[in-house]
């Protein structure tokens, strides 16, 4: 199976709709891959608070458009990374969008964690509260965004829904690039899943992206990274090594703690 990362540098000079079209034409570009991931809020950058309200689109709205015909363009499988979306009869969400190579939308996912403790994101827009899995011909994908990362029981609950692929979008800050391939490569191990993590690069709204989007393998190992400027990563990988992995070290099967598990406090 190939992956194609497009690590896009969102930045404070290039107008959303320039970038819309830019990002669509890498996408047409990728032909004969199985699978295209771009990143998080894309579109206006994710820590560019004050365009989340102006730029937001309801769900089918220019970016699903744009995304949906260069998916078919392609003939790939497209996470679009995600959008700021307005529910009209609620609040924003950091919604992400997956196509089918017919261009027709096969997912969405309102990002569940949102970032800022009590500010951005985390005031601005609602909380999914659905987890989200999308069937390829290839392998099962699970769907996460930037920092979801941080919670390995959202992720422990896509393995459980079938997902042996997991498929991140961010807009992570290059002042914590340590803790992005870190965790990473933790959320890969523990759930003995490829994990396709793919970054913005430049700098908007004064914040520095962390870029290195990164293909990780089953057992952790780092396949392909890729560097701190706008790239395109493209690497091959074998889904039944997932299946592999898990029968050669059975340790999912060892699992006796969930959230059913009786607690006492002395």
């Amino acid at each position: 199976m190939r992956a194609s990362l497009l690590q896009i540098d969102v930045n404070d000079a290039e107008s959303v709709e320039s970038r819309r079209q830019r990002v669509a034409s890498l996408v047409r570009e990728q032909a004969g891959a199985d699978l295209v991931v771009l990143p998080e809020l894309w579109t206006t950058g994710a820590f560019a608070y004050e365009g989340f309200r102006t730029e937001a689109e309801p769900l089918e709205g220019p970016t699903y458009e744009v995304m949906a015909k260069a998916a078919s363009d392609a003939g790939v499988w497209l996470h679009a990374g995600s959008i700021p979306e307005r529910d009209p009869e609620g609040p924003l969400y950091n919604t992400s969008l997956v196509f089918s190579p017919s261009g027709e939308l096969a997912a969405s996912y309102r990002k569940i964690h949102r970032f800022g403790f009590d500010k951005g994101e985390a005031v601005l827009m609602g909380a999914g509260s659905e987890l989200v899995t999308v069937r390829l011909p290839e392998t099962v994908v699970g769907v996460a965004t930037c920092y979801d990362l941080r919670f390995p029981e959202l992720f422990r609950g896509l393995v459980d829904a079938g997902a042996e692929t997991l498929v991140l979008s961010a807009g992570w800050p290059e002042r914590r690039r340590s803790h992005w391939t870190l965790l990473a490569q933790a959320r890969a191990v523990e759930n003995q899943a490829y994990v396709l993590a793919c970054g913005t690069a430049g700098t908007h709204a004064g914040v520095a992206q962390a870029g290195h989007s990164l293909v990780v393998d089953p057992w952790g190992e780092v396949l392909a990274e890729a560097g701190a400027g706008e790239e395109v990563l493209t690497v091959d990988f074998d889904p039944a090594k997932v299946a592999d992995t898990r029968e050669q070290f059975p340790a999912l099967k060892d699992r006796l703690l969930g959230l059913d598990t009786p607690r006492r406090q002395a």
